[in-house]
């Protein structure tokens, strides 16, 4: 199979356009620009639509309009653009449109910088606009995985009627790693919902809008029961030498690729370490952790935050073990060295497991 040398962000635009999106709405900031780049080089040479929208605003409701029209489409962006796109996630979600989302994340809050960081976790898992919604959230932690992930990002949404987030951060979107790109095959899905054209049929609506209460309520218990379907259904995770580990360290992302090297390191010690990296970040792989429940006596989450997912992860141990917590901001990655100094700080006194 042919390899090519690509940045992240280009994976992610190639795999998109082979995983048959046609169309792209979006608007350039930085670390995710060459997605727009490629997308408004390639989109007319396949006979998509690309548009750059006057503001990221404007570019989630061309989304939105599109996948109410059934078709396969994309944005990205970097965190305070995503920020920007929040109502319209809360309306395709409501509507249950299928789409791809990209965030490649930037420092914040605010402004920030334009080194990487994983800050948005909250903002992707916990829903960053208004109301009750969910969306699948994949994160990749290689090029390979860049482009893997929008393929399966897209089956998702449609399998689902949900917008799928690919969540990375300027590191995986800015490096270059060789990557394959396997044949796609189209998944047969029912999109009888659509808005396209109402001739010789009853007409379709898409509205989120309940004046009475008891339809509202009946729209959020549907969506509840569905998103804790999509819960059981979809969970996704990595584990590495986990058979025998006596301790735990859980990253994802870029922090995730760091770590496996630190737990490299502390084996060569002769300590018992493995990793488990949630690769949903929505819906939170707890499936990952109930088989170490009797066998980990201690965790560290390593996050490029002040501390996000450690709580996904402190609710999933709900006490069973201690966790612990590694990190690094401001667009600084985890350093390899540092982790392996906390590790043995908190969990062994004289080389040997406390």
């Amino acid at each position: 199979m042919k390899k090519y040398l690509m940045k992240g962000n280009e994976a992610i635009a190639e795999a998109a356009i082979r995983a048959n999106c046609r169309h792209y709405f979006g608007y350039p900031i930085t670390p995710s620009t060459e997605i727009i780049e490629y997308m408004a080089t390639k989109m007319a040479k396949v006979g998509g639509t690309f548009v750059q929208a006057e503001s990221e605003v404007a570019a989630i409701y061309m989304v939105f309009g599109s996948a109410g029209s059934g078709k396969r489409v994309m944005t990205a962006s970097s965190s305070t653009g995503i920020s920007l796109k929040q109502e319209g996630l809360s309306y395709m979600a409501a509507n249950e449109l299928p789409a791809v989302v990209v965030n490649i994340m930037r420092t914040g809050p605010g402004l920030g910088g334009l080194g990487p960081s994983q800050a948005d976790y909250f903002q992707a898992t916990k829903g960053g606009g208004h109301g009750d919604y969910r969306l699948i959230v994949l994160a990749p932690s290689s090029v390979q995985e860049m482009a893997d992930f929008i393929i399966d990002g897209f089956d998702l949404a449609d399998i689902h009627r949900n917008p799928v987030m690919i969540l990375a951060d300027g590191v995986l979107g800015q490096m270059m790693e060789p990557v394959t790109f396997k044949e796609y095959e189209p998944i047969a899905v029912d999109k009888s919902w659509a808005t396209t054209g109402a001739e010789g049929r009853e007409r379709n609506v898409i509205s989120s809008y309940n004046l009475q209460n008891e339809a509202g309520e009946t729209k959020a218990l549907y969506l509840e029961e569905k998103y804790r379907k999509m819960a059981e259904a979809e969970q996704r995770w990595e584990s590495y030498l986990m058979a025998d580990a006596e301790y735990a360290f859980v990253a994802y992302g870029t922090s995730a690729r760091i770590v496996k090297g630190a737990v490299e390191e502390l084996r060569e010690k002769g300590m018992k370490v493995g990793m488990i990296r949630p690769i949903t970040l929505w819906p939170f792989p707890k499936n990952a952790f109930t088989p170490y429940f009797n066998q980990i006596k201690g965790y560290m989450v390593v996050e490029m935050s002040a501390g996000q997912m450690i709580e996904d992860v402190k609710l999933t141990v709900n006490g069973i073990a201690p966790v612990e917590f590694y990190s690094r901001q401001g667009g600084i990655t985890p350093q390899h060295k540092e982790i392996i100094e906390k590790f043995e700080a908190v969990f062994c006194t004289q080389g040997v497991f406390a």
